[in-house]
């Protein structure tokens, strides 16, 4: 395939969405989300030798997570989504010139968030725009080649000023899911209130015994009281486990300050029915508001655990700001672009290796992506940067791929039979001892040898 990454041009892109239903609510931040479209970007490329073809993306468009605006609705939201992607198919496909897949993100990122930010969006919002359209185009690009996005990326197929970092990657084939507990999921059975009784785990409980996991983020709240007695009930669950687990702690923008996040720290110290979690914890995820976090200097808190930022992650430039104010991390979410990620991994390498210590790192956060091409995306390009653990809980809130044919059900589980089964009439993950089996995500292409069905008719067309 040679080491020059080629030159493509953009010949089409088409939106669409399809609903996803919950089967149960996920309160995360402000919102209690029950349902949520799922967008699909769809983008036509062809090589200087004449040969084209089509790549795919699939992404939530999750509500106040983007714009936590609260006179906003949530159709508000996803029309903000919507209107991302919109202008980004305008701005990608209004220059025909040929260039890398790298230099078309590079040549049109910042003209999105500077449109995003003349109608009112931040730069975290209007970056889901290109950052589908990005996966969209190397999706199609790597089928085009025959290879598969681990080895695209490690041979530097993007053309990113990154190539030596890119060429030590080594991609896993298995890797740990980490459950979320939301803010009203319940603990134990005595807690449902409305059981939906379809066999399927709906305890934190239920989980731990049917999935194996190890990994758990926990939301917090903000409010210390609330907090420190719902930690000491999922302390009760997670310390039954005989086998070592992690923990990591989600503040979703709901302190003013460090010293707010302190006083949590304080109470979990002081609290002895939570010194194996607190033990257990490996870092603290944004825990202040985003207007505030990269003006905070962190470090000045004695909080015990390393924090990582997540909404605050917007710019390119985001993890530079964020250090110099004592972070030492960051997220990957291929809703923020997956270019941003290999970037913040090149940097950890070189700020680690600058400081002769293994201080800055990225971790794993997204608990949307749904079954099929989205979860998929997402798992290739963590473990190809190494982690060894990713929040996965869009199996756990959405009942698999119940909602999609038939058909299009049998083809992800017959392409990925490791990382899929069938049960309780639907495919779904599989999680076995807490580990996804993420083998056959080498294959050509962005991590999918089966593609979403888009003439099924829940699926509609973004004009």
């Amino acid at each position: 395939m040679g080491t020059e990454a080629p030159r493509v041009r953009i010949r089409e892109i088409e939106l669409y969405e399809r609903p996803v239903k919950l089967r149960l609510p996920f309160r995360f931040g402000v919102v209690t989300l029950t349902e949520c479209p799922q967008a699909f970007v769809r983008a036509r490329i062809e090589l200087p030798d004449g040969r084209t073809d089509w790549g795919m993306a699939a992404e939530m468009m999750a509500p106040k997570w983007f714009d936590k605006n609260l006179a906003l609705s949530n159709e508000d939201n996803f029309e903000q989504l919507r209107d991302v992607l919109r202008i980004a198919r305008g701005a990608y496909l209004s220059d025909g010139e040929p260039a890398t897949s790298y230099g078309h993100f590079m040549r049109h990122y910042d003209a999105c968030l500077r449109e995003g930010a003349r109608r009112g969006y931040n730069p975290l919002l209007a970056g889901y725009g290109p950052a589908q359209v990005d996966r969209a185009v190397f999706d199609a690009l790597c089928r085009l080649l025959g290879i598969s996005f681990y080895d695209s990326v490690r041979a530097n197929i993007p053309g990113m000023p990154i190539g030596d970092f890119l060429a030590t990657l080594r991609p896993a084939r298995t890797i740990a899911a980490r459950h979320t507990v939301g803010l009203v999921d319940a603990i134990t059975r005595d807690e449902l209130q409305t059981p939906v009784n379809d066999g399927l785990p709906e305890t934190l409980q239920d989980v731990v015994r049917t999935y194996g996991h190890r990994y758990f983020k926990l939301k917090v709240s903000g409010k210390l009281e609330a907090d420190i007695e719902r930690l000491q009930k999922i302390a009760t669950v997670l310390d039954r486990i005989p086998e070592p687990y992690h923990v990591s702690l989600d503040g979703n923008e709901q302190y003013e300050n460090a010293a707010h996040v302190a006083e949590l720290v304080e109470g979990i110290v002081a609290c002895p029915q939570l010194r194996r979690m607190w033990e257990s914890t490996l870092f603290i995820e944004q825990p202040i508001t985003r207007k505030l976090a990269l003006e905070t200097d962190i470090a000045q808190a004695d909080l015990g655990k390393q924090v990582i930022v997540d909404e605050s992650d917007g710019e390119m430039d985001s993890f530079v700001v964020a250090r110099a104010h004592g972070y030492a991390g960051i997220s990957s979410k291929t809703c923020k672009g997956f270019y941003k990620s290999l970037t913040n991994a090149a940097r950890c390498a070189q700020w680690n290796r600058e400081e002769g210590a293994t201080r800055y790192f990225m971790s794993a956060e997204d608990l949307t992506t749904q079954a099929g091409l989205s979860v998929q995306q997402d798992l290739a390009l963590v473990n190809l940067l190494g982690i060894t653990h990713v929040e996965r809980n869009g199996h756990h809130y959405v009942n698999g791929m119940a909602a999609q044919p038939a058909h299009e059900q049998h083809a992800f589980l017959d392409a990925h039979p490791d990382l899929y089964e069938r049960s309780h009439g639907a495919v779904r993950l599989r999680i076995e001892k807490g580990q996804l089996a993420i083998g056959s995500l080498a294959c050509p292409g962005f991590a999918s040898a089966a593609m979403p069905d888009l003439q099924d008719s829940a699926v509609r067309q973004i004009q």
